[in-house]
């Protein structure tokens, strides 16, 4: 299996960049080999709790110049619900998700924009303000 290209902004706001083979939205914990560290077999162990949110993204540097648009693109329906989740910090992620279940320590959203460097997220429940079905 080929690594996946992730972004993880923590709680506090730090911000790594690095890849992983063994994330698992059922479990608290994964690995992360960071993009700026020495070649590691398996990488840093990263704990769910401490995390905002895992972005998995098309490339690490993204596009400076793209205006994240959290509106719906009328060219291809979205699958699943529509949702729009506030984080503490009081940043806005609006999406859609097949499987938001409160009682699990996360859920994946797809972003509204199909421009977005972001391919889905990995939203940490304890780390948003509020959910909203849209």
């Amino acid at each position: 299996m080929e690594p996946s290209k992730i972004v993880m902004r923590y709680v506090d706001g730090r911000i790594v960049k690095g890849f992983t083979n063994d994330f698992s939205p059922n479990k608290t914990l994964f690995h992360v080999r960071p993009v700026d560290s020495a070649a590691m077999d398996k990488g840093v162990e990263i704990s769910l709790r401490q995390l905002k949110a895992v972005f998995f993204v098309r490339d690490f540097s993204g596009d400076p110049s793209h205006d994240e648009s959290n509106e719906f693109s009328g060219v291809q329906p979205p699958s699943g619900r529509k949702v729009e989740v506030t984080f503490f910090d009081e940043e806005v992620l609006v999406g859609t998700t097949l499987g938001y279940d409160p009682g699990r320590p996360g859920f994946f959203i797809t972003p509204a924009d199909p421009q977005s460097n972001n391919l889905r997220v990995f939203v940490v429940s304890a780390a948003m303000r509020k959910f909203r079905f849209l």
